[in-house]
């Protein structure tokens, strides 16, 4: 017993002793002109809190064991000096940069986005607040390598490197944003981008601490709704924004206020507004015809609407200056508060969403012959006309139905982490959330499809230094309880759950830093699917006749009673269990001041979720009838047989050289990504109704939906990005970014909706407290098409925009006008599910005020 207590305090000693010899140390932050510098922050290395330098460049912070301070200011290179607690007073010296120098906070280890192995983009301050949309997508797609998939300006999800969907993990504060926002295009993320303090992606693999979502790459939003520093006033933000192409205004607020630790922080925005402006247009056969199949089916178009509609051929093509059914009515508030001193940062949060918006080319129609285009929505055909559909029709012989979104969500994070500062331990970190998520779709009044998802996520690290290797290592777990009822619940009622252990290191060797990392994840996946089985002398010829797309948990109020000639349902609990494993070695080497190269070689594997599984229903927002891996079709039937299903693989490398220091930087990326048992979806050459279950394309019914199954082949993307800057003074500034990708399948055939290539030029203006800039983006045409895609036109964009910097009673504001699309030219995404139907936003004038105290 005693031998057991000598060991137990030997390690609570170790974990949890402090330098009594804690001492406050002084210092100034100065330029290379030994100018004082204000408003740079001062963190402890292995503690979260931080300290700001204030109008005279001085700071005051505490330590109390031998450690090192970071230094990080926009604009300058960072800076690190160790501190013992003998240091009385220190003058830190911070060097330009021509690339903006920002701590990454998804890269765990305080590492800067010009440190960082795998290349990073950083979205903060100014640039993020001129640039936040209601979107991600719609935020960051002018990035070299980013993209979005553009389902109408306010359902947007961001492409990286031509991945997206379950690929991309989007994260707030490190944490999933547990969204259905990976099941459909038209589901929107629920990230907002205006009440956050930087937004960071991650191109390539980060599936060593984010689990394998991340194949792809991340995009995190960090925002201070945890504060992490001390807080000793009452400070805050509002702004005021008003957008002319669809009426759209926005309010937003930030307060944050402490005392003695004790932290307190709210943050909201509400926007509202209506359909967005577009230049004219031709709108699509389909969009006023039986055939509601989006760009990426067009093959398919000629199979109905051609022969039932030829009289239109003979008259002009029908135009429209704006996108029916595109207006948002959203609220958002954050509340949060935290307790932190020198050792213990302890804190909770709350956040809610409540957002109404509308879905474009997401309706269903009553035509003149009778016959429902989706005849599984029959029991909607009745209710009046919601509020919300005060749209004009688009033809007269019938009547649109506009189909809107109503999405909720709560979400709680917590965070505790306590520096401890002995030999080996730095600090240990724990954030856990909660998220219960639900997105309806009304139609007529009443809601035709609900999607929820509860989430319960954790994640612990604890960083540490072994002799000369500095790294995390951690605890991922993660719970999701995802649900679909109604008439688009194409996919069943799943669990998924993963427990994960990963390790992240990193040794420096002179001029050349070595990051190693390694993640194994325990995946496993539940769900209730049924299964139509047939005896050998009933079949009929179209087999699948009650397979309808009402979900898969309650066949048995479908009127089977009424079809016992095709078969009887059965009910497979099925579980997939899978281990992932990725691993990844990568360096920095700093060859001359200011200059670096990085590679990064990673290999990640990720399972299938349950879109890609489980699907087996119409899929309304796409136009499709889709079908996951584990279903077969056998002779024009669909059967439950999953196979051997093996993990989609990534193998990813990364080159990246870098300038970011005096008046001229740049930042050159080149990636190859092989992909093996790449998950896509593959067109069957058949089509699905309700009433008739699967037909060949060459002789089906009216209001018919193409049927693509979810298959695997291996894929290959590779691509180059270019951000480039030139200070000519200290008023003028230029800068120059573009980004080329390709992907195709083994077999040379190219993936679907690859976005196009682009080219950009920025200029920017300062002087006396005017800010003023211009943008130049050439998106190229897309001919690098699937068989089931047309090729998409080129278009230039022109943004401008115009700042004012004042100060009036104490406050500082910021009166600002930015002009989207100056030349109010018409562009089509390629990327987008409808991108015929829903072009880009024409001529944009945003008039706001932002002011801070």
């Amino acid at each position: 017993m005693m031998k057991q207590s000598l060991i137990s305090s030997a390690i609570l000693t170790a974990l949890f002793s402090s330098n009594v010899l804690a001492a406050d140390i002084k210092g100034k932050v100065l330029d290379q002109n030994n100018q004082l510098v204000s408003g740079a922050k001062v963190h402890l290395h292995g503690k979260s809190q931080s300290v700001t330098t204030d109008k005279s460049g001085q700071f005051t912070i505490n330590v109390d064991a031998d450690s090192q301070l970071h230094i990080t200011k926009n604009n300058y290179l960072d800076a690190r000096l160790d501190v013992t607690t003998n240091n009385g007073y220190v003058t830190v010296t911070l060097k330009p940069s021509s690339v903006e120098s920002i701590v990454v906070y998804a890269s765990a280890l305080h590492k800067n986005n010009v440190e960082m192995a795998s290349p990073v983009t950083v979205l903060a301050g100014d640039e993020l607040k001129n640039a936040a949309k209601p979107t991600l997508g719609e935020t960051l797609k002018g990035q070299p390598g980013i993209n979005s998939s553009y389902f109408g300006p306010v359902s947007s999800s961001p492409i990286i490197r031509g991945l997206d969907g379950p690929r991309v993990k989007i994260t707030q504060n490190g944490l999933d944003s547990s969204d259905a926002s990976r099941v459909g295009p038209d589901h929107a993320n629920t990230n907002e981008s205006l009440s956050a303090q930087q937004i960071e992606v991650l191109r390539g693999p980060a599936t060593l601490l984010y689990g394998s979502g991340a194949i792809g790459g991340v995009v995190n939003v960090v925002d201070n709704r945890i504060p992490t520093d001390i807080i000793e006033s009452l400070s805050g933000a509002a702004e005021y924004s008003h957008d002319t192409v669809s009426n759209t205004n926005t309010y937003a607020a930030v307060l944050e206020a402490g005392h003695e630790g004790f932290n307190f922080h709210f943050d909201g925005v509400s926007r509202k507004g209506g359909d967005y402006e577009t230049p004219q247009f031709n709108l699509p056969h389909d969009e006023h015809g039986e055939d509601d199949h989006h760009d990426d089916h067009d093959d398919h178009d000629d199979h109905g609407s051609e022969a039932d509609h030829d009289d239109h051929h003979e008259e002009a093509p029908e135009t429209a200056n704006k996108v029916d059914n595109t207006y948002i009515d959203s609220q958002q508030v954050n509340f949060g508060t935290s307790y932190v001193n020198d050792h213990l940062t302890l804190g909770l949060a709350f956040g809610r969403i409540e957002t109404d918006y509308g879905i474009p080319a997401h309706s269903h129609e009553d035509h003149d012959h009778g016959h429902d285009d989706h005849d599984d929505h029959d029991d909607h055909d009745d209710h009046d006309s919601d509020a919300h559909d005060d749209h004009d029709d688009h033809a007269d012989e019938h009547t649109e139905e506009a189909v809107y979104a109503r999405v909720k969500q709560d979400r709680w994070q917590a965070l505790f982490n306590y520096s401890l500062h002995n030999q080996w331990i730095e600090s240990i970190n724990v954030r856990a959330g909660y998220t219960d998520y639900e997105h309806s779709e009304i139609e007529h009044g009443a809601i035709g499809t609900t999607f929820k998802n509860k989430t319960t996520e954790l994640r612990t690290g604890v960083e540490h230094r072994i002799g000369e290797w500095h790294g995390i290592i951690g605890y991922h777990y993660s719970d999701s309880d995802y649900e679909a009822q109604g008439a688009e619940a194409f996919t069943p009622a799943t669990e998924t759950k993963s427990h994960a252990l990963f390790l992240l290191e990193e040794r420096t060797f002179g001029d050349f830093t070595l990051e190693l990392g390694a993640r194994i994840e325990d995946f496993q996946l539940s769900s209730l699917v049924t299964n139509e089985s047939h005896h050998d002398d009933d079949h009929d010829d179209h087999g699948h006749d009650d397979h309808d797309d009402h979900g898969h948990d309650d066949h048995d109020d479908h009127g089977h009673d009424d079809h016992d000639d095709h078969g009887e349902f059965e009910t497979i609990a099925y579980e997939l269990d899978m281990t992932n494993f990725s691993a990844s070695i990568g360096g920095v080497y700093n060859f001359a001041e200011g200059h670096n190269f990085s590679v990064n070689l990673s290999r990640s594997e990720r399972a299938p979720l349950t879109a890609e599984l489980l699907s087996n229903g119409t899929h309304i927002a796409t136009g499709t009838y889709e079908l996951g891996l584990g279903y077969e079709i056998e002779e024009g039937e669909i059967h439950f047989e999953p196979q051997t299903i093996e993990q989609e693989t990534a193998t990813n490398i990364d080159f990246s050289v870098r300038r970011f220091m005096g008046d001229f930087g740049y930042t050159v990326n080149v990636f190859y990504n092989d992909i093996a048992n790449y998950y896509y979806q593959q067109n069957t050459g058949l089509m699905y109704t309700a009433e008739h279950g699967l037909e060949e394309a060459d002789h089906f019914h009216e209001g018919a939906s193409p049927v693509f199954k979810f298959v695997s082949n291996d894929a290959e993307l590779y691509g180059i990005e270019l951000d480039a800057h030139y200070r000519i003074n200290d008023k003028n500034r230029v800068k120059v970014f573009a980004d080329s990708l390709t992907a195709k399948l083994d077999n040379d055939q190219y993936l679907p909706r690859i976005p196009s290539n682009k080219f950009g030029v920025k200029y920017e203006f300062e002087h006396a407290g005017w800010k003023a800039n211009m943008t130049i983006t050439r998106y190229n045409s897309q001919s690098n098409i699937t068989s089931y895609e047309t090729q998409t036109n080129g278009y230039t964009l022109i943004d401008t925009s115009l700042r004012y910097d004042f100060e009036a009673q104490g406050i500082d504001f910021v009166g600002y006008a930015n002009i989207d699309n100056l030349t109010d030219e018409l562009g089509f995404v390629h990327s987008s599910f409808i991108k015929d139907q829903a072009p880009l936003p024409g001529r944009n004038l945003k008039l706001g005020l932002r002011a801070y105290f």
